[in-house]
Protein backbone atom coordinates (compact mmCIF):
# COMPACT_ATOMS: atom_id res chain seq x y z
CA UNK A 1 0.00 0.00 0.00
CA UNK A 2 1.40 3.43 -0.93
CA UNK A 3 1.97 6.13 1.65
CA UNK A 4 -0.66 8.36 -0.03
CA UNK A 5 -3.21 5.51 0.14
CA UNK A 6 -2.42 4.93 3.82
CA UNK A 7 -2.84 8.66 4.54
CA UNK A 8 -6.20 8.87 2.76
CA UNK A 9 -7.36 5.65 4.44
CA UNK A 10 -6.53 7.10 7.87
CA UNK A 11 -8.56 10.23 7.08
CA UNK A 12 -11.50 8.23 5.67
CA UNK A 13 -11.51 5.89 8.65
CA UNK A 14 -11.75 8.87 11.01
CA UNK A 15 -14.50 10.57 8.97
CA UNK A 16 -16.52 7.35 8.80
CA UNK A 17 -16.74 7.44 12.61
CA UNK A 18 -17.87 11.11 12.64
CA UNK A 19 -21.51 12.12 12.75
CA UNK A 20 -20.93 15.64 11.41
CA UNK A 21 -18.55 14.96 8.53
CA UNK A 22 -18.95 13.12 5.26
CA UNK A 23 -16.57 12.40 2.39
CA UNK A 24 -16.44 11.73 -1.31
CA UNK A 25 -13.46 10.26 -3.14
CA UNK A 26 -12.48 12.42 -6.10
CA UNK A 27 -9.37 10.57 -7.24
CA UNK A 28 -7.24 7.88 -5.59
CA UNK A 29 -5.22 10.63 -3.86
CA UNK A 30 -8.01 13.18 -3.29
CA UNK A 31 -10.99 13.30 -1.00
CA UNK A 32 -13.67 15.95 -0.49
CA UNK A 33 -14.60 16.44 3.17
CA UNK A 34 -18.04 17.93 3.81
CA UNK A 35 -19.45 19.43 7.00
CA UNK A 36 -23.07 18.42 7.46
CA UNK A 37 -23.89 21.44 9.63
CA UNK A 38 -23.37 24.01 6.87
CA UNK A 39 -22.52 22.07 3.72
CA UNK A 40 -19.06 23.59 3.51
CA UNK A 41 -16.45 21.38 1.90
CA UNK A 42 -12.74 21.16 1.43
CA UNK A 43 -10.66 19.07 -0.92
CA UNK A 44 -7.69 17.20 0.55
CA UNK A 45 -4.95 15.89 -1.72
CA UNK A 46 -2.78 13.34 0.04
CA UNK A 47 0.22 14.40 -2.05
CA UNK A 48 0.18 17.72 -0.20
CA UNK A 49 0.07 16.18 3.28
CA UNK A 50 3.15 16.10 5.46
CA UNK A 51 1.59 14.08 8.28
CA UNK A 52 -1.68 13.02 9.89
CA UNK A 53 -1.72 12.93 13.68
CA UNK A 54 -4.33 11.41 15.99
CA UNK A 55 -5.02 13.71 18.92
CA UNK A 56 -7.28 14.02 21.95
CA UNK A 57 -8.64 17.34 23.23
CA UNK A 58 -8.97 18.48 26.85
CA UNK A 59 -12.45 16.87 27.04
CA UNK A 60 -11.09 13.49 25.93
CA UNK A 61 -12.58 13.69 22.42
CA UNK A 62 -10.44 12.44 19.58
CA UNK A 63 -9.65 14.43 16.45
CA UNK A 64 -7.04 14.30 13.73
CA UNK A 65 -4.60 17.00 12.78
CA UNK A 66 -3.53 17.16 9.16
CA UNK A 67 -0.29 19.04 8.55
CA UNK A 68 0.30 20.10 4.96
CA UNK A 69 3.66 20.54 3.26
CA UNK A 70 2.76 24.24 2.83
CA UNK A 71 2.90 24.69 6.61
CA UNK A 72 -0.86 25.04 7.04
CA UNK A 73 -2.91 22.58 9.06
CA UNK A 74 -6.49 21.59 9.71
CA UNK A 75 -8.22 19.68 12.46
CA UNK A 76 -10.96 17.19 11.70
CA UNK A 77 -13.29 16.87 14.68
CA UNK A 78 -16.51 14.94 15.15
CA UNK A 79 -18.52 17.78 13.58
CA UNK A 80 -16.25 20.30 11.87
CA UNK A 81 -13.04 21.18 10.11
CA UNK A 82 -10.98 23.54 12.25
CA UNK A 83 -8.38 25.98 10.92
CA UNK A 84 -6.34 28.99 12.01
CA UNK A 85 -7.66 32.49 11.38
CA UNK A 86 -5.28 34.39 9.09
CA UNK A 87 -3.08 36.72 11.17
CA UNK A 88 -3.57 40.44 10.70
CA UNK A 89 -1.24 43.21 11.90
CA UNK A 90 -4.32 45.29 12.70
CA UNK A 91 -5.80 42.64 14.98
CA UNK A 92 -4.63 41.34 18.37
CA UNK A 93 -4.45 37.65 17.47
CA UNK A 94 -4.00 36.77 21.15
CA UNK A 95 -7.68 37.61 21.63
CA UNK A 96 -8.82 35.18 18.92
CA UNK A 97 -9.06 31.42 19.32
CA UNK A 98 -6.17 29.45 17.81
CA UNK A 99 -8.65 27.33 15.86
CA UNK A 100 -11.90 28.49 14.27
CA UNK A 101 -14.58 26.89 12.09
CA UNK A 102 -16.90 28.09 9.35
CA UNK A 103 -19.92 28.40 11.73
CA UNK A 104 -17.86 30.95 13.69
CA UNK A 105 -18.38 33.31 10.75
CA UNK A 106 -22.11 33.39 11.45
CA UNK A 107 -21.46 34.17 15.13
CA UNK A 108 -19.12 37.04 14.28
CA UNK A 109 -21.55 38.37 11.67
CA UNK A 110 -24.35 38.34 14.26
CA UNK A 111 -22.08 40.22 16.66
CA UNK A 112 -21.46 42.86 13.97
CA UNK A 113 -25.20 43.25 13.38
CA UNK A 114 -25.85 43.48 17.11
CA UNK A 115 -23.10 46.07 17.58
CA UNK A 116 -24.57 48.14 14.76
CA UNK A 117 -28.12 47.98 16.12
CA UNK A 118 -26.91 48.96 19.58
CA UNK A 119 -25.08 51.90 18.07
CA UNK A 120 -21.69 50.73 19.32
CA UNK A 121 -18.68 52.76 18.37
CA UNK A 122 -17.22 52.48 14.89
CA UNK A 123 -13.99 51.16 16.41
CA UNK A 124 -15.75 48.12 17.95
CA UNK A 125 -17.54 47.36 14.70
CA UNK A 126 -14.27 47.67 12.78
CA UNK A 127 -12.57 45.17 15.12
CA UNK A 128 -15.41 42.69 14.55
CA UNK A 129 -15.14 43.22 10.79
CA UNK A 130 -11.42 42.46 10.95
CA UNK A 131 -12.11 39.31 12.99
CA UNK A 132 -14.64 38.25 10.35
CA UNK A 133 -12.12 38.87 7.56
CA UNK A 134 -9.40 36.98 9.45
CA UNK A 135 -11.63 33.90 9.76
CA UNK A 136 -12.73 34.13 6.10
CA UNK A 137 -9.13 34.44 4.89
CA UNK A 138 -8.00 31.56 7.10
CA UNK A 139 -10.78 29.36 5.74
CA UNK A 140 -10.07 30.29 2.15
CA UNK A 141 -6.35 29.66 2.68
CA UNK A 142 -7.06 26.00 3.46
CA UNK A 143 -9.55 25.56 0.63
CA UNK A 144 -13.05 26.54 1.76
CA UNK A 145 -15.18 28.57 -0.67
CA UNK A 146 -16.45 31.40 1.53
CA UNK A 147 -17.67 33.77 -1.18
CA UNK A 148 -21.22 33.61 0.18
CA UNK A 149 -20.05 34.64 3.64
CA UNK A 150 -17.98 37.50 2.22
CA UNK A 151 -21.17 38.66 0.53
CA UNK A 152 -22.89 38.97 3.91
CA UNK A 153 -20.50 41.71 4.93
CA UNK A 154 -20.70 43.43 1.54
CA UNK A 155 -24.51 43.47 1.66
CA UNK A 156 -24.47 44.78 5.23
CA UNK A 157 -22.09 47.57 4.26
CA UNK A 158 -24.29 48.40 1.23
CA UNK A 159 -27.40 48.47 3.45
CA UNK A 160 -25.74 50.85 5.90
CA UNK A 161 -24.53 53.13 3.10
CA UNK A 162 -27.97 53.11 1.44
CA UNK A 163 -29.74 53.86 4.71
CA UNK A 164 -27.45 56.78 5.54
CA UNK A 165 -27.64 58.31 2.05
Amino acid sequence: MTEAKTTIDKILHYIDACSGLDHEMLEPDQVRVMQKIDGKQIKIDSRGIEEVLSRVDADGKSFIQINFVTGSKILLTEQLVGFKPLPSKELDMEKLPNVVTTPDLFSVFEAIQEAMSEDCGAEDIEVLRKVFESVVQGGEAIGFDLSEEKGWLQRLTFTITSTVA
